[in-house]
C-alpha cells in the first residue's frame, strides 16, 4: 500500500503560511507500507486533516492524492467501507470512544465484525498497556490518558496495512508513552505495516524511518 500525494494541501490551509512544510510545500511525496513516519506540527498545521484525506473522510483539498495509483476520490462508499475495515485503522484525536459502553465493549467494536484477534489476544494488549483492570469500566470515567490507550488497543485489534495515529500519546506520562509506542511498532513490523503518527512536540521515539515537518 502506498499513498502518493501531489502538490495536495487542505483547502483551508491555502489562506496559511506553509512555507517549510515538507508536506503541503511537496511536489510529491511518498507514505509506503512497511515504514514509519512522524508528522511533527503545531496546532493549526493540518495535522488531522492529511489524516482525514488518507481515512477518506475529508474531500476538501487541493491537488491529488493516489492509494496504490488510483485517484481516492474516485473510491466508492463501499470501497472505502473495504479498506476502513481490512486495510486502514485510525486513532482518532478525538478518540470516539462511546462512555457508556465499557473499555472492552468498545474495543471489540471493530474486533466483532473482523473476528481478528481472539478475546485472550485483547486481554494480552491491555495488560501490556496497563489496562487490564479497567476492561469492565465505563469508558467515560478513565481519565483522558487512559482512553487513549483504549482507542490504541482499538486500532491494533483489527487488520491493518496502514496505521494512522494523530496524536494518540498526548495526555499520556513518558513510561507508557514508550510502552504504548513500543506495542504499536511491533504490530506495525508482524504486519509488515506502515505507520503515520502525528504529534505536536519534536518526538523521541526509537526507530522511526521518517520524520516530517509540517
Amino acid at each position: 500500500m502506498i499513498f502518493r500525494f501531489e502538490q495536495m494541501i487542505p483547502l483551508p490551509l491555502l489562506e496559511q503560511d506553509t512555507a517549510g512544510s515538507e508536506v503541503w510545500e511537496a511536489d510529491s511525496l511518498l507514505l509506503e507500507q512497511g515504514k514509519s513516519y512522524v508528522i511533527e506540527a503545531p496546532s493549526g498545521r493540518g495535522k488531522t486533516s492529511l489524516l482525514s484525506v488518507m481515512y477518506g473522510i475529508r474531500t476538501d483539498y487541493q491537488g491529488d492524492v493516489f492509494l496504490d495509483g488510483r485517484n481516492i476520490k474516485s473510491f466508492t462508499m463501499r470501497e472505502w467501507s473495504a479498506l476502513r475495515k481490512k486495510r486502514l485503522s485510525i486513532i482518532f484525536q478525538g478518540l470516539e470512544l462511546f462512555d457508556d459502553l465499557s473499555t472492552l465493549e468498545n474495543i471489540q467494536l471493530k474486533n466483532n465484525i473482523t473476528g481478528h484477534v481472539s478475546n485472550e489476544r485483547i486481554g494480552e494488549l491491555a495488560h501490556a498497556l496497563g489496562m487490564e483492570p479497567y476492561l469492565h469500566r465505563l469508558a467515560g470515567i478513565l481519565s483522558f490518558g487512559q482512553q487513549q490507550r483504549v482507542a490504541i488497543i482499538r486500532a491494533l485489534v483489527q487488520p491493518f496495512d496502514f496505521l494512522l495515529a494523530d496524536e494518540c500519546f498526548s495526555h499520556m506520562d513518558k513510561e507508557n508513552t514508550l510502552k504504548a509506542y513500543q506495542l504499536i511498532q511491533h504490530e506495525c513490523e508482524m504486519r509488515k505495516a506502515g505507520l503515520v503518527l502525528t504529534s505536536l512536540n519534536e518526538t523521541e521515539l526509537p526507530d522511526i524511518d521518517v520524520k516530517l515537518n509540517l
